[in-house]
C-alpha cells in the first residue's frame, strides 16, 4: 500500500484528514472526520478534497483543474473507499471518475479533469477584478456574526479564520438584488492553500441565503470547480452570489482570489433548501 500521508506534515488538520492510502490499482481508502462536519454531515467541499488524492495518485497530475462532485447520500465519520477509474491519459490532461463509496452506498460521483499548471501556456485575459474588502483585522468574524444572530456554528469553522466586513449585506440584501456573501478566508492552524485546497475553500463561505430565507439546512446536489492557478501563500477572498433561488433550488457561483489579487478558482453548485420558505 501507498499513501499521501507524508503530505499530511507539520500539524495540517487539511493534509492530515484527506490523506488517503493506496489499496490496490483503482481503491484507495480514507476517514472522513467529523471535525470538517456541517451538524451531522461532513462538508461536500472536503469530501471532494479526499476524492481529488485519490485522482492525482491515480493519474499522477498535480492539479485538479476542473471536478464536477454530484452528492448522492451523505457519508458519515469514518472510512470511506475511493474507485478511481482512468478514462484517458492524454500530453496535457488527464480524464478520471472516482466513487466515493461506504458500507456498501456510493455517497459522492466524481469526473475530474487533471493536469499540471505549471505547464500551462496560452493567452490570458481576466475580465474581472478581485472583491474590494477591508483589511482582515477591520472585518468580523462569521462565528461572532453567528454567535451573535443565535445561529449554531458549524464543526468545520474551527477549521477557518472566515471574516466578512463589519457592514455586509449578508442577510440584509433587497429582494431584486443577488444574494451574496464576500469575505476573506485561510485555514486557521497556518496551513498554506494549494490547489487541491481550492476545492474545499470553494464551499467553505456560509450559504448567500442565510438570513434573507427561512432555511434549516442547504445540502449541495452538484459543486463544480475550476481551478485555474495555484494560490499564493496567505489570506483568500471569496465572493459568492445567487441570482437564482426558485421552488427551493438555488444556485451559488463563486470567485476565489488569492493574496495577490489573482484568479485562483471559480465554481457553480446547485443547492437544495429545506426547511424553508422566502
Amino acid at each position: 500500500m501507498t499513501s499521501s500521508a507524508s503530505r499530511a506534515a507539520g500539524g495540517s488538520a487539511f493534509l492530515t484528514d484527506t490523506t488517503v492510502t493506496r489499496v490496490d490499482e483503482r481503491t484507495w481508502s480514507a476517514d472522513v472526520n467529523p471535525r470538517w462536519n456541517v451538524g451531522d454531515n461532513p462538508n461536500g467541499g472536503y469530501l471532494l478534497a479526499i476524492a481529488v488524492r485519490a485522482m492525482q495518485e491515480a493519474t499522477g497530475r498535480p492539479d485538479p483543474l476542473s471536478t464536477t462532485a454530484h452528492y448522492l447520500s451523505p457519508p458519515k465519520a469514518g472510512p470511506v473507499t475511493i474507485k478511481v477509474d482512468l478514462i484517458k491519459q492524454g500530453r496535457s490532461f488527464a480524464n478520471a471518475t472516482a466513487q466515493v463509496i461506504q458500507e456498501g452506498r456510493e455517497r459522492v460521483r466524481l469526473l475530474s479533469v487533471l493536469g499540471d499548471l505549471d505547464a500551462r501556456r496560452g493567452p490570458t485575459r481576466v475580465a474581472a477584478r478581485p472583491p474590494v474588502l477591508p483589511a482582515p483585522d477591520r472585518c468580523v468574524s462569521l462565528r461572532s456574526l453567528s454567535e451573535d444572530a443565535g445561529r449554531p456554528v458549524p464543526q468545520i469553522m474551527d477549521r477557518f479564520d472566515l471574516m466578512l466586513p463589519r457592514d455586509t449585506s449578508w442577510g440584509r440584501v433587497p429582494e431584486d438584488d443577488p444574494l451574496t456573501v464576500t469575505g476573506w478566508i485561510r485555514f486557521r492552524d497556518g496551513t498554506q492553500p494549494d490547489p487541491v485546497s481550492l476545492v474545499t475553500f470553494a464551499d467553505s463561505f456560509p450559504p448567500t441565503l442565510i438570513g434573507s430565507v427561512a432555511a434549516g439546512w442547504v445540502p449541495t446536489l452538484e459543486l463544480t470547480v475550476h481551478v485555474r492557478s495555484r494560490p499564493a501563500p496567505g489570506w483568500m477572498m471569496g465572493t459568492f452570489s445567487t441570482r437564482f433561488l426558485m421552488e427551493g433550488l438555488m444556485e451559488e457561483d463563486g470567485e476565489l482570489w488569492d493574496a495577490e489579487g489573482r484568479p485562483v478558482a471559480l465554481s457553480r453548485q446547485l443547492a437544495l433548501v429545506l426547511g424553508g420558505r422566502p
